[in-house]
């Protein structure tokens, strides 16, 4: 049924409360599959996981990843305490996500408060000078009260962060390395986009066209955590607003 251990340890819990020899975590679940040998799972079912990785891959630690920009860049905790709270709009979150062997890729934005999402179309590749250049025509097509912070990985494709920090009033602001929590707007959004542009496959087949049927779609769209309005209807409420 595609479920994923966490969401089967939370269903045993709370289906069967007074089972706790069946109360299992999530990890002990990853465990019997990946390590289960005779006593365990079958590997097989590695290709059920939504990864569908045959191994684990270990995640370096910060202290392992070298720097990527020349220029100085800001780091998450500099950012305006206004962005937490979700409370305006023109605070974006991005990210690249990308196709079979990471050759070709398309950009995404997302507004915190609204959940908008904004995509950017790669046709030239997916290094420093095309997303600086893709990422301002994007950028320069909202309004000047929608541009206020943004926050990026620290990929090496935001080299040029120096060159489009102007674009922003509170300007560019990067997540620490390995924590992809710190823009969970954009992780979730991400998530939902794989639907349309699943991994593995060749991304620069999609035209800007495409990209722009796609942002509709997810724009107007009603979700739970807006209570079910739709990511368009608050970003157009927040422009009318005085």
């Amino acid at each position: 049924m595609e479920w994923s251990p966490e969401q089967i340890a939370a269903w045993l819990r709370l289906t069967y409360p007074d089972r706790s020899s069946w109360h299992v975590c999530h990890e002990t679940i990853y465990q019997a599959i990946y390590h289960g040998g005779h006593a365990g799972l079958s590997r097989q079912l590695t290709k059920r996981l939504r990864t569908g990785r045959p191994l684990r891959k270990r995640r370096r630690r910060a202290n392992e990843r070298t720097p990527r920009f020349i220029a100085p860049a800001a780091l998450i905790d500099r950012r305006p305490t206004v962005v937490e709270t979700r409370t305006r709009l023109g605070d974006w979150e991005g990210d690249l996500i990308t196709g079979r062997v990471n050759q070709s890729a398309i950009g995404t934005l997302v507004d915190r408060a609204s959940r908008y999402v904004k995509l950017i179309h790669l046709p030239c590749g997916r290094g420093a000078p095309a997303l600086r250049d893709a990422l301002t025509l994007v950028v320069l097509d909202l309004a000047p009260e929608l541009r206020r912070t943004l926050t990026w990985d620290q990929g090496s494709e935001m080299a040029h962060h120096d060159r489009i920090a102007p674009l922003f009033s509170d300007g560019v602001f990067f997540a620490y390395p390995g924590r992809p929590w710190e823009r969970p707007s954009n992780e979730n959004t991400n998530g939902l986009l794989r639907q349309y542009f699943p991994k593995r496959t060749d991304l620069s087949i999609h035209s800007a066209e495409d990209l722009r049927a796609v942002e509709e779609r997810l724009n107007n769209r009603p979700r739970k955590t807006l209570g079910w309005r739709t990511p368009a209807q608050i970003l157009g409420a927040g422009l009318r607003s005085p």
